[in-house]
């Protein structure tokens, strides 16, 4: 699936408005290989409903930092077994309790905390990426999240050509708890990134 940036800022325009399925649809009949990416954070449960409903077989990409709160790993498996995800699971090559001997989870301050988002995120991510090559990303942007994500859109082109799409952008979190309700789907708060500290700071995944 290749298309200009005249033709992308032309389809966010056409999309705007138009229910997240019928977005997934269109993007999944245009698509070569599409993937699905979940860190089981706030809301994600509404794109891994939403995609997969559309196409229940598709890759869903977990990189699994090891940080994650008891309660989100329980969400995780609940999703798992819910929405029968399509998991494929990708974790740091070093155990978390190995790094935290050594490392720690450094200040976002620290030199070090860079080579820590690079361990326990961008490794796992980018390998991921690699062997799945995809030329589609459903992933779960929504404008206001951070300062770089108001930037992009629906549709937005990453800088390795990959078509990141984003189906719930112009969603807020007052109609995504309407979506989750409607269709009696979980959520959960306690969800915790030690590569981002703060909600409103990239991990690197985006920029």
């Amino acid at each position: 699936m290749k298309h200009s940036q005249e033709q992308i800022r032309e389809l966010n325009t056409h999309f705007k408005g138009i229910p997240p399925a019928d977005i997934i649809s269109w993007v999944l009949d245009h698509a070569e290989k599409a993937v699905l990416t979940t860190n089981f954070r706030p809301y994600e449960v509404a794109i891994l409903q939403a995609v997969t409903e559309v196409d229940p077989g598709i890759p869903v990409i977990w990189c699994d930092t090891g940080y994650n709160t008891p309660n989100t790993y329980r969400h995780a498996e609940d999703l798992i077994s819910r929405l029968n995800l399509n998991i494929k699971l990708y974790v740091p090559k070093q155990t978390s309790a190995h790094r935290d001997a050594v490392m720690g989870i450094p200040n976002i301050e620290d030199p070090r905390h860079k080579e820590f988002t690079q361990q326990v995120k961008l490794e796992p991510f980018n390998r991921a990426m690699a062997e799945h090559k995809p030329d589609i990303w459903f992933t779960n942007l929504r404008k206001g999240q951070t300062a770089l994500r108001d930037t992009l859109d629906i549709l937005s082109l990453g800088k390795d050509g990959v078509l990141k799409v984003s189906p719930f952008y112009h969603w807020n979190d007052a109609q995504l708890d309407v979506y989750l309700k409607e269709r009696n789907l979980p959520n959960e708060h306690t969800y915790f990134d030690p590569t981002k500290v703060l909600e409103n700071r990239e991990c690197g995944l985006h920029s």
